[in-house]
C-alpha cells in the first residue's frame, strides 16, 4: 500500500525466514520441480524422477526416448509435474491457516465479534496500526501502476502482517468490523485490465480501504461492487496470489461474507456470524444442515429390550460435533459454540464469552504441520498467533497473542483520529513473554 507520507510497498516483497517456512511450490519438490522449468524451459521422465521419486511405476508405460528434452516430447510427463506443483503450492499453503470467526451479541445490544489468527508456518509479526481521518491512499498495483485512491472517513484501528501496510483485520470508529481470513483453492480474481486501473484495488488493499470509507455493510457492499479487485504474487505465499474473503459486521449485528470466486465478487448474508476457510460460504451454510441434532442440553436414558442405556456423563448432545481442524468442522463448531453461548449482559461480559470460546480453536504447534519438510515450527509457540475481540458498540478491542495471554486493551474513544502518521504501529507484544502476576506469600 501506499499512502501520502510512505513509499511504494512491494506486492512481492517477502519476509526473513518466511518463505522457508511455507509448505509451497518453491520449497521441496515442487521447489525443484519450478528451477528446473525455468533452467532448461522443458521435463522429461527422468526429470521428473528427480523431483518427484514417488511416480508410480505406470507413469513410465507412456513411450518416451531418453534424449526427449523438448516440453512436447513427453506431454503426459510435463502435465503430470505442472499439476503437481499445482497442487503443492494450494495444498501446502491451505494447512498453513486455520482462522477461525464468531459473532456474540449481549442483552443490552452490544455486538461482539471475534477472530483467531492461526499461521502455523512462520511469524506473521503482525503489529497493532492506528489511521486517522483525513489521510489518502491509493493501491499500487502489479507492474507498477498506481490503482485505486481513497481518503480515510474514519478512524481506523487494526492488524497488519510482514511489516506490510496491508490490514488483515479492524475496527473503525463506526464499530464497523472486518475480518480477513485465508481462502486457499477457491479465492480467483480477474485480471488487472490497465483501462481500468484507477478503480482497481488489490485484495490486501481491500479490508482497510473498507474500513477506511464504510460505516455499514450496506455501504461496503456498494463500495466492494464499484471497483475491481485483482491480486499479485505475493512472496510470502509461495509466489501465489493471496486467496482472502472478508466478514464485515457493523454494530447492529448485521454481516455479510464477501468472496471472490471464478473472479467475480460474491457477497453472502452472514446471519451466524461466522466464518473460517475453505470451500465457499454458502457450502458451509449448507453443511450445517447435516448437525441439526446438535443440542447443549442432555439426550435421554433409551430402553433397548427391557435395559436401559443411560449416557456416559454430560455432553451427549454434542455427540457427532466434529473436532478435527479443518475449516468445515471448525465452522460446525463455531456456530454451535456461539448458538450456545452463555448470556450476557454487557459488551465487556461477551468480551470475555469470545475469549473462552476462540479457546477452542487453538492450534498447537505439531498438531497440524504447515511448514517445509524438516521445519518444526519451532519458532512458533502455537499456531494460534493472536485473538482478538472486538466490542462494536464500546469502541473497544482487546487481545492476546501466542506469547503473552494477558489481555490488552485499546479504547478507540481515546484516540485522536484528527492528525498524526497516516500508519502508525505499535508492537503486539513489547516483550516476547508471558505477564505472569505472582500470588501474595501466604
Amino acid at each position: 500500500m501506499r499512502h501520502a507520507a510512505g513509499q511504494l510497498e512491494d506486492p512481492l516483497a517477502g519476509h526473513p525466514g518466511q518463505a522457508r517456512g511455507v509448505r509451497s511450490s518453491w520449497n521441496g519438490a515442487g521447489g525443484r520441480a519450478v528451477d528446473l522449468i525455468r533452467a532448461t524451459g522443458s521435463v522429461s521422465v527422468e526429470d521428473c524422477r528427480s523431483v518427484l521419486p514417488e511416480v508410480p511405476s505406470w507413469f513410465l508405460l507412456v513411450p518416451w526416448k531418453p534424449d526427449m528434452k523438448t516440453p512436447f516430447a513427453h506431454p503426459f510427463a510435463t502435465l503430470v509435474l505442472f499439476l503437481f506443483v499445482a497442487t503443492a503450492t494450494i495444498f501446502s499453503v491451505r494447512a498453513a491457516n486455520a482462522c477461525t470467526c464468531i459473532t456474540l451479541e449481549a442483552s443490552d445490544g452490544a455486538v461482539v465479534v471475534g477472530r483467531t489468527m492461526e499461521w502455523a508456518a512462520f511469524d506473521v509479526d503482525s503489529r497493532v496500526v492506528v489511521i486517522p481521518r483525513g489521510c489518502e491512499f491509493n493501491s499500487p498495483l502489479e507492474g507498477g501502476r498506481s490503482g485505486l485512491a481513497w481518503k480515510v472517513k474514519h478512524g481506523v484501528v487494526g492488524f497488519d502482517y510482514l511489516k506490510r501496510e496491508n490490514l488483515i483485520d479492524g475496527m473503525n470508529e463506526k464499530g464497523l468490523v472486518v475480518d480477513g481470513l485465508y481462502h486457499p483453492g477457491y479465492a480467483s480474481y480477474p485480471p488487472l485490465d490497465p483501462a481500468k486501473a484507477a478503480s482497481s484495488i488489490e485484495v490486501t488493499d481491500v479490508p482497510l480501504y473498507l474500513l477506511a470509507t464504510c460505516a455499514s455493510t450496506e455501504e461496503a457492499r456498494d463500495a466492494i461492487n464499484s471497483v475491481s479487485v485483482v491480486a499479485s504474487p505475493m512472496k510470502a505465499l509461495g509466489g501465489i496470489q493471496p486467496p482472502l474473503h472478508l466478514m464485515v459486521t457493523e454494530p447492529s449485528g448485521k454481516a455479510i461474507v464477501i468472496e471472490f470466486l471464478e473472479q467475480k465478487v460474491r457477497i453472502f448474508g452472514a446471519p451466524l456470524g461466522v466464518l473460517t476457510n475453505a470451500p465457499t460460504y454458502d457450502w458451509h451454510m449448507t453443511n450445517l444442515r447435516n448437525y441439526l441434532g446438535f443440542s447443549a442440553g442432555e439426550r435421554p436414558a433409551i430402553d433397548v429390550r427391557g435395559q436401559e442405556l443411560a449416557p456416559l456423563g454430560h455432553g451427549t448432545g454434542a455427540i457427532g460435533l466434529p473436532g478435527d481442524m479443518t475449516p468445515p468442522s471448525r465452522f460446525v463448531r463455531a456456530a454451535a459454540f456461539s448458538a450456545s453461548a452463555r448470556p450476557t449482559k454487557t459488551g465487556p461480559e461477551t468480551m470475555y464469552e469470545a475469549f473462552r470460546i476462540l479457546d477452542n480453536f487453538n492450534v498447537p504447534i505439531g498438531a497440524v504441520k504447515a511448514g517445509a519438510d524438516g521445519d518444526d515450527g519451532s519458532e512458533l509457540r502455537s499456531g494460534t498467533q493472536w485473538t482478538v475481540a472486538y466490542d462494536t458498540r464500546n469502541l473497544t478491542i482487546q487481545f492476546h497473542t501466542m506469547n503473552n495471554r494477558r489481555i490488552r486493551q485499546v479504547d478507540m474513544k481515546d484516540i485522536d483520529f484528527t492528525s498524526g502518521k497516516c500508519y502508525r504501529t505499535r508492537p503486539m507484544d513489547v516483550t516476547p513473554e508471558e505477564d505472569i502476576k505472582k500470588l501474595p506469600g501466604f
